[in-house]
């Protein structure tokens, strides 16, 4: 008779302990051959496998075994068959469906038909039951000790940009990537350009891509992985997991300063709206009496400044670009100080800035040289080739 294997292993251990695919199959096959069973397809899944895939392999051996009218189902054990009730409802219905189909169980020496025994059914449930248990109490260790990490300081999370994980399995830590293909001098440089400058979301991703910020197919970043970026509270120092917010041990990328100005910008501005123009103060001036913001408009070739009126407000001035810059500049002009601490205060910020400015260039300059490198190397192949066909 013809038959099919299904093995699985369920965790690294397992496999270290000997009990590998390979061996497992082995295993099934010899049982197979004593039977004087057929193999005529096998189906396996390893402990990397999702639980989503897990389920889908599931369907998919038992479509094939419908769909070529095979009789016997092959496997080690029931909690390699089946994990869950609503599989083991599946193998019942199809062995229902016919009398000359049959699981085999080897190792837990059981076979299953439409005419079993009410002790064999007892013994399948009970160990189905056991399977399901086993399941559940793994998913709660694995809840527990996420929660455990997060509390200790450290985002339970598989992967963030910019960053990445040392450390052995289950004690892995978060450190700034500082490999030449890293995204973090971007990630800096993007905080920066929103929140001091007029830079949309969009024209960050067009700047970020010109100085060499790219996905590996060599198109732009996509403009919602730029949102999400500039709304991520872990490039600060914190993360947020299972909506609570826990402070990070990592290093942050930006000042927590940085990303709050960030993220009120955020919230300000709606960018997914269409905008004419890029004004000088757009989204930076409030009215001092109703407290909305203050838009502008183009009259006769000057840009005004005027409140919105959202609210009762009695401000309908309207206001040139000219005046308000003045204004500005002539407030900044009289900011001195002959303090010497508030001094070198001011002058290790900008050395610090400057030096970071740095950074974030020879990084921008080291992937387009990466870049370059690449595509010239493609070039001359593809001239070598050309010149071997001639």
């Amino acid at each position: 008779m013809k038959a099919i294997l299904f093995c699985r292993v369920s965790s690294k251990e397992q496999e270290a302990e000997g009990y590998s695919l390979p061996s497992q199959e082995k295993f099934l096959k010899d049982y197979a051959k004593r039977k004087d069973f057929e193999i005529v397809k096998t189906f396996a899944i390893s402990e990397s496998a999702s639980g989503r895939h897990q389920r889908k392999l599931f369907d998919e051996m038992l479509s094939y075994v419908k769909a070529n009218d095979l009789k016997i189902i092959i496997c080690e054990k029931v909690d390699r068959l089946t994990r869950n009730f609503k599989d083991a409802i599946s193998i019942n219905e199809w062995l229902d469906e016919e009398i000359k189909r049959q699981v085999h169980l080897v190792k837990d020496s059981l076979i299953l038909h439409k005419e079993s025994h009410s002790q064999e059914k007892l013994n399948w449930n009970i160990r189905i039951l056991f399977a399901q248990n086993q399941v559940d109490n793994l998913s709660e260790e694995v809840k527990k000790g996420l929660k455990e990490k997060s509390e200790q300081g450290w985002y339970p999370g598989s992967h963030k940009r910019g960053y990445k994980t040392i450390g052995i399995t289950k004690h892995k830590t978060w450190v700034i990537d500082d490999s030449p293909e890293s995204m973090a001098p971007f990630i800096r440089k993007a905080f920066e350009l929103y929140a001091n400058t007029n830079y949309s979301p969009k024209q960050i991703r067009t700047a970020m891509f010109n100085e060499g910020w790219k996905q590996k197919n060599g198109k732009p970043i996509p403009l919602s992985n730029i949102y999400f970026i500039l709304n991520d509270i872990f490039y600060c120092g914190k993360f947020i997991w299972k909506k609570e917010i826990f402070s990070g041990k990592h290093k942050p990328i930006i000042s927590e300063e940085l990303f709050e100005r960030v993220s009120k910008k955020l919230k300000m501005k709606n960018h997914s709206k269409y905008c004419k123009h890029d004004h000088l103060f757009r989204g930076m001036i409030f009215c001092e009496e109703c407290g909305c913001s203050i838009t502008a408009e183009i009259q006769k070739g000057h840009t005004y400044y005027h409140c919105t009126h959202y609210k009762n407000c009695s401000q309908i001035k309207h206001t040139r670009e000219e005046v308000i810059d003045g204004q500005i500049h002539d407030i900044l002009g009289e900011i001195t100080t002959t303090d010497t601490e508030t001094l070198e205060v001011v002058a290790e910020t900008l050395r610090s800035s400057h030096a970071e400015e740095i950074a974030y260039h020879n990084q921008a300059i080291s992937g387009l040289n990466k870049g370059y490198q690449t595509l010239q190397e493609r070039l001359d192949t593809l001239y070598i080739d050309k010149l071997e066909k001639e």
